[in-house]
């Protein structure tokens, strides 16, 4: 078992503590801590849903001692065709795609991690809950009407209740779970695109599956919307673009379903040059995405770039420097001009300008390197394998999601922030709770106070203490906190490009600097 997993078990049990009324108390695990002991700027984190309770509570209790309060889970995907697993699958001696009396036009298989609810089941003698070996197994049909002579059929299996699991412990430490929506099935040789073919069928399960969660979650204080699970690149597009159709079509089903819940996307950017796209689209993608919100609110997390090598993380003198050496596997030993359109910053700044209203800008930092070095933990399956980062890589993101974002959250949680090179090393985790108070700094500008000439920046952990320009350390005389921390000293920079560092009132030192222009 990870380190991190047993972080705030091991150190303290409560005793006496209230639990919500929307949980029900739970015997046969450790007792919940609700304390929140290193509140670093990361506080959301993709999850996966366990079907044992006792290693979801811990797994919740973890990521909220970091300062973790939401949580986001993919959607399984709904897949054209009966999957391999249900070949030898029966239902009153007969293979579970049959029904008696009825022609299947199509099966659908989904392989998920939660239980649901009687009031799926609609079509007697057509839905059923079943179990097979250790799987439980349910039959639904989409037919408009359950008299229909011609059915389509969704197989779905199960390994435990994982997603309720979730919902509950969640509920318990008051943090937001988004659990995915259905995957759209993916094109036969195009599978970055969704296959529209069987959108009538995706939304009429879609529906099915929001309606259980309604009825299951809807009194959870934790059940705060959906997380959109197929992927997009948030650039600009021409003409009819299929995913932006799927988006469309299936967010009408959420908003008549869940009225008032948020949705969650996640798009992703590409500053690779002769791959990717310059920062200009940025904004344009955002927009498109943003149109097919059908009412409800929405926050457009987009992934930084970072993990997968696609946008790398320098400041704008940098950009004749060479790539950060973990970029090379995927650039090449070339600077950063000559490999990409802009870093991390330029595209969230952007997208920040085509922010509409009804939508939030959140920034997913991706916890991890684009391939493992020797002797490094990280993720082997499934392909490509990544590796593990640095708390100080992970704050240089931070950084570079600048002022912009309303919310910083991170792709993902298990293995990336988890996983040790050695059973007595740290995890990443375990890196945050260990250095949490290291001032970040997300922004900086020249400002007069009371006619003084100085500088002000923005970030976190920055209260008390001093501002460092270029070595030159200079005592803060003004401190605010709004949605982020903000300290001022009287400095002014006697040349361009001077980096600026932050030593709060605790003594703890910024990890890395922020570059004034």
């Amino acid at each position: 078992m990870q380190r991190i997993l047993w972080l705030v078990v091991a150190v303290a049990f409560v005793a006496g503590m209230v639990i919500p009324r929307d949980v029900e108390p739970e015997e046969e695990c450790p007792a919940r801590d609700t304390r929140v002991m290193a509140p670093y700027a990361v506080t959301g984190y993709w999850v996966m849903p366990r079907a044992d309770l006792c290693v979801t509570r811990r797994m919740v209790e973890a990521v909220h001692a970091i300062g973790g309060d939401t949580l986001i889970t993919f959607g399984p995907r709904f897949a054209a065709g009966q999957d391999p697993d249900f070949d030898g699958c029966l239902l009153d001696g007969r293979p579970c795609a049959e029904v008696p009396g009825k022609r299947i036009r199509q099966v659908y298989s989904y392989a998920s991690s939660e239980e649901f609810g009687p009031g799926l089941l609609r079509c007697p003698g057509i839905d059923r809950r079943f179990e097979t070996g250790d799987r439980v197994v349910y039959r639904l049909s989409l037919a408009g009407s359950c008299s229909d002579a011609e059915h389509d059929l969704v197989l779905i299996s199960t390994d435990g209740d994982g997603l309720g699991h979730l919902m509950r412990e969640a509920s318990a430490y008051g943090m937001t779970v988004f659990p995915g929506l259905p995957a759209a099935p993916q094109r036969a040789g195009k599978p970055w695109e969704p296959d529209l073919g069987h959108l009538a069928a995706l939304n009429a399960f879609t529906a099915r599956v929001l309606a259980d969660y309604g009825r299951r979650f809807g009194g959870l204080s934790a059940f705060g919307g959906m997380y959109q699970s197929f992927e997009l690149a948030m650039r600009s597009r021409s003409g009819r673009d299929p995913i932006i159709e799927l988006y469309a079509a299936q967010h009408k089903v959420v908003a008549a379903a869940l009225p008032g819940k948020k949705l969650v996307v996640s798009p992703y950017i590409d500053a690779r040059k002769g791959r990717g796209f310059p920062p200009a689209q940025a904004g344009e993608g955002l927009a498109d995405i943003a149109a097919t919100r059908a009412g409800l609110p929405m926050a457009v997390a987009v992934q930084d770039g970072r993990g997968t090598g696609k946008v790398p993380v320098y400041a704008p003198h940098e950009a004749g420097a060479e790539v950060a050496p973990r970029l090379v596997p995927v650039v090449g030993e070339v600077s950063n001009a000559e490999a990409y359109h802009g870093s991390t910053g330029d595209y969230v700044g952007a997208a920040a300008r085509r922010v509409p209203d009804g939508v939030e800008l959140w920034v997913n930092v991706e916890g991890f390197e684009p391939t493992p070095a020797p002797g490094e933990c990280g993720r082997l399956d499934p392909l490509p394998p990544r590796g593990r980062t640095t708390k100080s890589r992970l704050d240089l993101q931070v950084m570079a999601a600048g002022p912009h974002a309303a919310k910083v959250i991170s792709y993902g949680w298990d293995p990336f922030f988890t996983c040790q090179s050695r059973y007595d090393t740290p995890s990443l985790a375990d890196d945050i709770a260990a250095g949490w108070q290291q001032p970040i700094i997300v922004n900086a500008y020249r400002k007069e106070l009371g006619g003084r000439p100085g500088v002000l920046v923005e970030g976190h952990n920055l209260r008390g203490g001093t501002l460092s320009f270029a070595g030159v350390a200079v005592r803060q005389e003004w401190y605010g906190r709004d949605r982020l921390e903000s300290a001022w000293a009287p400095y002014t920079p006697a040349a361009p490009w001077t980096p600026v560092t932050a030593t709060n009132a605790a003594g703890h030192s910024s990890t890395n600097p922020y570059v004034l222009p």
